[in-house]
């Protein structure tokens, strides 16, 4: 996994695997979604809801409900409040909206300048790896753009 997957994974979160979550969602479906008789119905789903329904047609809803999530596309994530949140749980002073290395840092991961090479190279930089001042700034700018581009929501003035 590269510098890019850790940011995005640590900024929208984990995705579970299709394969790992697809059985779990696939048994409580197939169990709660098995036709039953109508003498034998409330016996297996337990008492009546308040709106005449079968109190396991609430579970048939809620447990098809990750599946669907799973195939719709990712809502929004508002990376500035992610990240200020991160800065305030670190306790140090981090100024992640112009510093590569305070973005990093807030999100409790390597900064060093091999690690912020390696992003450098997953983001297609061409300058002067050796010039950290000017790849710093390119960086953050790029991986701002970056996140845009991938769901997150960049304050407008971080996308110049």
């Amino acid at each position: 996994m590269g510098i890019f997957s850790s940011i995005k994974d640590k900024l929208f979160g984990k995705k579970a695997a299709p394969d790992a979550a697809a059985p779990t969602e696939t048994a409580a479906v197939t169990e709660a979604t098995t036709p039953v008789s109508a003498d034998l119905a409330p016996k297996k789903t337990g008492a009546l809801t308040g709106d005449g329904g079968p109190a396991g047609a609430k579970a048939v809803a809620s447990a098809t409900q990750p599946a669907a999530t799973a195939s719709a596309p990712a809502a929004t994530v508002d990376v500035a409040a992610i990240l200020d949140a991160a800065v305030k749980a670190n306790g140090q002073k981090l100024d992640w909206k112009r510093s590569i290395v305070d973005l990093m840092k807030a999100l409790d991961l390597d900064s060093s300048l091999a690690a912020r090479k390696e992003l450098a190279d997953e983001l297609n930089y061409t300058g002067d790896k050796n010039d950290s001042a000017t790849m710093n700034v390119w960086l953050h700018k790029a991986l701002m753009k970056a996140l845009a581009e991938n769901g997150g929501k960049v304050p407008a003035e971080l996308l110049d």
